[in-house]
């Protein structure tokens, strides 16, 4: 793929890693590809950083035609730079572009516009274990025209934003509030698919359980309003009786990259792990009999968030005295030691650069 680079005349200075926080910084270029029906992708480039006109009747402002991905670029300690699982990433994309009527782009040219992104911008890639750079892939539909309809012009770009440590004073197990009024999605709508219009009809719920004191939601399914889906914007997993439960993969959960890794880590430490649906009934009658063992979401950002707490219809139940669990160690121990380089990856998920 021939990618046109343009290197900024402007270039800026990491700021120290300790004030990085997340989502606030960005790098020094960004990558941008044009589509259009007749032409395909085309036009592949870097760019320095910056802002970008778009049509005021432009596809994505008044149809939310537009997805996402979330990646990390880690640096070990011998100096290298290396990523886990890109093609998953870029897998996951292409079905969400799919379901929203956006073109795919070739796996071998994503994997090469990003490997090539991620090179120029290496100096972006903070030193210190726990820290990254967090790497933001989107693509959103740009014809300049109203009217409903599959798209025939869109973007791809690329940014990049240097995060600090998800968890910089230790792991904190989170309180969680289960969500008995609003759903994130429906089995057959877009809950699968990494798109904005998921994250926007979250945000509700979470604003309400925020002023209750918790973190987070804990999502139920929006039919039957009664199977647990996911915590937040993050998958979840629990310790029940011994036995790992993961909700299955219906249509309205997100296919999470660390989702999948977890199982295949807790299943080579032993562990059975069923990927089934989970009542709310049973989970709390499980809390109640003294059989929840652990509760943790799993996602890119946190890589894994211990539950200390649970909330249904205005009674609390404790998760493991409010302490991270042994499993929830072990996989955060095991996953980030694979990513960040200090331990073997025997499960061939990394790609050095």
């Amino acid at each position: 793929m021939d990618i046109k680079i343009s290197l900024t005349q402007d270039p800026k200075t990491m700021p120290p890693e300790e004030s990085l926080g997340f989502g606030k910084i960005f790098s020094d270029h960004m990558f941008i590809m044009d589509y259009e029906a007749s032409k395909g992708w085309h036009n592949a480039r870097i760019v320095p950083f910056g802002y970008f006109p778009i049509h005021p009747a432009s596809t994505v402002l008044h149809y939310g035609a537009e997805i996402f991905e979330g990646l990390k670029a880690y640096r070990r300690a011998d100096g290298g730079v290396q990523l886990f699982r890109p093609m998953e990433n870029i897998r996951r994309m292409n079905r969400s572009a799919e379901r929203m009527c956006l073109p795919e782009i070739d796996e071998n040219d994503a994997l090469e516009i990003l490997t090539t992104f991620v090179k120029l911008e290496e100096k972006w890639v903070p030193h210190s274990f726990g820290t990254s750079l967090y790497l933001r892939p989107f693509m959103f539909g740009n014809d300049e025209a109203l009217g409903v309809h599959a798209v025939h012009n869109a973007t791809f770009m690329m940014i990049a934003s240097p995060s600090g440590s998800y968890y910089a004073e230790g792991i904190n197990p989170v309180k969680i509030m289960i969500e008995s009024e609003d759903v994130r999605a429906v089995r057959g709508g877009t809950g699968f698919a990494k798109c904005g219009g998921n994250y926007a009809a979250s945000t509700r719920a979470g604003e309400r359980a925020a002023r209750k004191g918790y973190s987070q939601v804990l999502w139920l399914d929006g039919v039957e309003r009664k199977y647990v889906e996911e915590v937040g914007a993050m998958n979840v997993m629990f310790k029940i009786d011994g036995e790992i439960v993961t909700p299955a993969l219906t249509g309205s959960i997100l296919p999470g990259i660390t989702r999948m890794s977890c199982i295949e880590v807790l299943k080579n430490m032993g562990y059975t792990v069923s990927e089934r649906l989970l009542s709310v009934d049973e989970l709390v009658e499980a809390m109640k009999n003294g059989k929840l063992e652990e509760a943790w979401g799993c996602g890119t950002a946190a890589v894994v968030s211990p539950i200390g707490r649970l909330c249904y219809q205005d009674v609390e139940y404790d998760v493991n005295s409010g302490k991270i669990g042994e499993v929830t160690q072990k996989l955060y121990d095991t996953l980030t030691g694979i990513q960040w380089g200090k331990i073997e990856d025997t499960y061939n998920w990394i790609l050095k650069l």
